[in-house]
């Protein structure tokens, strides 16, 4: 505990000279906290005046620490409060839900029928006019059609009943206290890119060359940052990561930025380099168009749009390429916000076959559309170095250097993998771009090498590719469902645990997805168990039935798997189910693991579309519904549990490093085909019940205790 010094009397002595402003802080030792711990919170003057002589400290650090100490006590009594007015809480909510419930379902005891809200006269007579004008439209179309046809039209074919689902409920009808449950459906698919929040942006030449001047400054900060070590990088003591010092960096690139002064404000900087199997003009190429970029991180870039090229840039090179963007980064769990950030990217070729792309934030004028959404995360420089190596490799140095404005706290379970860089750094960048690379590279391959099947399932490369191309879709549907974007609205169900379950509804319209309402219902929990042990058993066939409920407890088999990568877990698997009542179904699944975390995605596919994929035909029109789970490292460092070892820990980075597991357990349902239908309760429960279950499954399954 720390003890600020009292300016007191001498507050005139110390405006005479700058040098006692200073404050002096005293850290206690272990015994003086120990003793001051043990006295009475109230101690008397007599008291204090003892203390101070028997510890050797001053009487008002002592009347400062009981004061600091009550202020905590107080502060741990008001949390305990507040945890119980929770739980009263939702008490209260749960029977608000019922009473609501309740009354929606209120009969007449007379006739059995719903009570009658407005008097029956006006009903009937409004139905009547309403009658009238529909037959009058009727007779003056009919007259206009008899015309064209020749003859009259005596009789319309007669119109089929609709099955009016009993879905068709009103969606807010079980919003309670807290977290509004008024689950409006948004428009569009959850796979599609949202509506950005501005119009087509008019630049004037004065700020186009304003907007160069900052991307040659930022590519100049950016090739220093690249290029130097000490003293502007430092090994962490954990971890053997490189990580900024802020000292060195504010000395070497001094800025007038009043933001350092918010106490909100974090910085987060790291540094990375790898081999990625990919030419470095097909990386520039990706990396300059936001929809392929989007496309090769689809893990963690949710949203991706150029909104203006501000200079097109060498053809063939992209050299002198200058774009203003707009982007949002997410981490794979309803937990935790999305960044948003409006940057320039800039791309600069240095020599033959070297490249620099630079990525810094632009601050709008106030005037400006985009003023009114400044993003509370700023980018300093940051980009990527790729350099051209022998046989289609490139040599890719990664830093990730932004501004964080802490204004809501971070997820208890999130807090250290965030705080600590891991989260958005660049080894994750590097990680999931090594990973992306391999798949496309396994795409390309025409051979059968990477394909095993029983029987030849997958007849040929065409077939394989279509196989790969359907998996990514489903891979980046998953994504896209369990985002925190601004599409989506997240609200929050109490009783799994302190998370609770998340769910969103939208309206998928989507080629490539089943059209209706779909429920998407999400979930984090933590594991003591390392990220490589939770992913094998998530990948294992054998222990598939303990926690799968598409497969109801039987056993499965994998009938196909192509591989995606030089690790035996990035793969492609068809499977099928023993002994069920649908043999038609089958399971689509593509898992991968990176040293940033890992995937396990599924989703059930009937024969005949896998048919379609296998034969090589176009799979876009296949409908996904994809299911799933996200592994990551928790950022804490191992314990020594045994969860991991010392090889894997060479191998795998951060998933080597840490001893414990963020899970979060996702799934989709298609809650009506009608896309006019609204949600009911029963599919809310039935989704919460499905997601509580499978987490107890798989807690049990690995020995983990329930709470």
């Amino acid at each position: 505990m720390e003890y600020g010094g009292g300016d007191g009397g001498d507050h005139h002595d110390a405006s005479s000279d700058p040098h006692k402003r200073k404050k002096r802080y005293h850290r206690h030792t272990a015994h003086q906290i120990q003793r001051l711990e043990a006295m009475c919170p109230h101690p008397d003057e007599k008291q204090r005046l003892q203390l101070s002589r028997e510890l050797g400290l001053a009487p008002r650090q002592i009347k400062f620490w009981f004061q600091n100490r009550r202020t905590q006590m107080k502060a741990q009594h008001e949390r305990a409060d507040n945890c119980q007015l929770r739980a009263e809480n939702d008490k209260i909510r749960c029977e608000n839900i019922a009473i609501r419930e309740a009354l929606r379902n209120v009969i007449c005891p007379s006739c059995g029928g719903p009570p009658v809200t407005e008097d029956s006269y006006f009903d009937e007579h409004k139905l009547r006019i309403e009658n009238a004008q529909l037959k009058e439209e009727l007779d003056r179309v009919s007259s206009i059609a008899a015309k064209y046809i020749g003859r009259p039209i005596s009789q319309l074919p007669p119109v089929q009943p609709i099955h009016i689902s009993s879905l068709d409920l009103s969606m807010g009808s079980f919003g309670g206290g807290g977290p509004s449950l008024d689950l409006d459906l948004l428009p569009g698919s959850s796979s599609a890119v949202p509506s950005l929040p501005f119009q087509q942006l008019c630049l004037s030449d004065l700020d186009k060359s304003v907007m160069t001047d900052i991307a040659s400054n930022a590519m100049e900060e950016l090739l220093r940052l690249l290029q130097t070590n000490e003293p502007l990088w430092m090994k962490s003591a954990t971890d053997g990561r490189d990580v900024i010092n802020i000292d060195s960096y504010d000395r070497i690139f001094p800025r007038s930025n009043a933001n350092l002064k918010d106490p909100h404000l974090r910085i987060e900087a790291s540094r990375d380099s790898g081999v990625v199997i990919m030419n470095g003009l097909a990386l520039v190429d990706m990396f300059m168009d936001s929809n392929k970029w989007a496309e090769l991180f689809p893990t963690i870039v949710s949203v991706a749009k150029t909104i203006e090229v501000i200079s097109p840039g060498a053809l063939g090179s992209h050299s002198g390429s200058l774009q203003l963007m707009y982007e949002e980064l997410q981490v794979l769990s309803p937990l935790v916000p999305t960044r948003e950030f409006y940057f320039l990217r800039f791309c600069q070729q240095i020599e033959q076959g070297l490249w620099a792309i630079v990525d810094v934030s632009y601050d709008f004028p106030r005037d400006n559309q985009f003023a009114n959404s400044q993003c509370r995360c700023h980018r300093l420089p940051s980009g990527c170095l790729i350099q051209d190596m022998p046989n289609g490799y490139s040599k890719v140095t990664w830093v990730e250097h932004v501004e964080i404005e802490d204004k809501t706290p971070t997820h208890r379970l999130y807090r250290d993998v965030i705080h600590s860089g891991l989260a958005f750094g660049a080894e994750r960048w590097l990680a999931v771009l090594r990973r992306i690379c391999e798949r496309f590279a396994c795409l390309m391959v025409t051979g059968t090498s990477t394909t095993r099947d029983l029987g030849g399932v997958i007849p040929s490369p065409d077939g394989k590719r279509s196989m790969m191309k359907l998996a990514q879709r489903m891979v980046n549907n998953f994504c896209a469902s369990i985002s925190t974007s601004i599409s989506h609205r997240w609200t929050t169900l109490s009783g799994l645990n302190e998370v609770g379950v998340r769910v969103t509804v939208h309206k998928s319209t989507d080629p490539g997805q089943p059209n209706g309402v779909v429920l998407s219902a999400a979930t984090t929990i933590w594991l003591p168990i390392s990220p490589q042990n939770v992913f094998s058993f998530f990948k294992d066939e054998r222990t598939r039935s303990q926690w799968d409920v598409l497969s109801s407890g039987n056993a499965v088999q994998e009938v196909a798997h192509i591989a995606n990568g030089s690790h035996p877990g990035n793969c492609i698997s068809v499977l099928r189910a023993f002994n069920t009542s649908q043999n038609n179904m089958l399971i689509l699944q593509e898992s991968c693991i990176d040293s940033s975390g890992a995937l396990v995605v599924y989703c059930p596919v009937d024969l005949p579309a896998i048919n379609i994929a296998m034969s090589g035909e176009d799979p876009s029109y296949i409908p996904l519904l994809p299911s799933g789970f996200t592994i990551s490292p928790d950022g804490r460092p191992d314990q020594g549990d045994g969860a991991s070892t010392s090889s894997a820990s060479t191998h795998s980075g951060n998933m080597g490093r840490s001893g414990g597991s963020l899970i979060t357990v996702a799934f989709q349902i298609l809650v009506s085909s009608l896309p006019s239908a609204k949600l009911n309760l029963e599919s809310v429960t039935t989704v919460n019940n499905l997601i509580g279950t499978t987490v107890q499954q798989i807690k049990a399954a690995l020995n983990c205790p329930s709470s």
